[in-house]
């Protein structure tokens, strides 16, 4: 493969849990791969590897690592929207700051990404997939996470939404809900937590960050399929 036609994957949140495996992921399958992190520097890459400064709430930051990345590789052909973060609390005691700045990160974050990779780059290559990371908690609701599960819910939302509008441009919008993840973000629930979550799975555990991150390389390979949410642990609840 010629490197004008090496496949390029932008990554959100790249310095992550997740998004450390995805990067190693998409590496090994021969992708570009653009780490998005919340850095003020440039750090060090190859003609394979780019970290790139991207704090996701920043438009002129994300202007500015969408242009560079363009001028270096001419194309992105997949964003993974899966910068997010958590603050969590009781409604009752959820300062504004920390509701919105989770707003802000997982939600806000996500469209200024999007729409700076879709307009005008992927609709004028009429070609592109965006994969959001969002939760289960976007339809099953958390106690002490209104902020994040309105965030994720939105997130779906706007899922569907960026598929109907960007489709007839051949871009595909996908979601997933990855399940528990052992990662930083996670590292605050007690083993009991962690316990109750493995065991409202039918088979009794959560999922691993390899199957995940193997799960969206797969994905962000189809061709014909979008508008999509993917549930890749072994919850089952309502249809509605």
């Amino acid at each position: 493969m010629a490197d004008s036609d090496k496949r390029t994957v932008l990554i959100t949140g790249a310095a992550g849990g997740l998004g450390g495996e995805l990067v190693k992921s998409f590496l090994q399958a021969g992708w570009r791969v653009a780490a998005g992190q919340h850095s003020k520097t440039v750090q060090s890459g190859n003609d394979q590897l780019k970290v790139v400064p991207l704090d996701v709430t920043n438009a002129e930051q994300i202007k500015q690592a969408v242009d560079g990345l363009l001028a270096d590789w001419g194309r992105i052909d997949v964003l993974i929207n899966n910068a997010g973060i958590t603050a969590d609390g009781a409604v009752a005691g959820l300062s504004i700051e920390d509701w919105q700045r989770v707003l802000d990160v997982n939600l806000k974050g996500a469209f200024l990404v999007s729409r700076a990779v879709l307009f005008p780059m992927m609709l004028q290559q009429r070609d592109g997939h965006i994969i959001n990371v969002s939760s289960f908690a976007a339809k099953n609701g958390h106690a002490g996470q209104a902020n994040y599960v309105a965030a994720k819910a939105g997130l779906v939302g706007l899922t569907q939404s960026l598929a109907k509008e960007a489709g007839k441009r051949n871009v595909r919008v996908n979601a997933i809900f990855p399940g528990l993840l052992e990662t930083p973000m996670t590292a605050h629930l007690t083993p009991e937590q962690i316990k109750t979550i493995g065991g409202s799975n039918v088979l009794g555990r959560s999922t691993t960050l390899d199957e995940v991150a193997s799960f969206i390389l797969n994905l962000a390979e189809m061709r014909h399929v979008s508008g999509q949410v993917f549930q890749l642990d072994s919850r089952v609840s309502a249809w509605t």
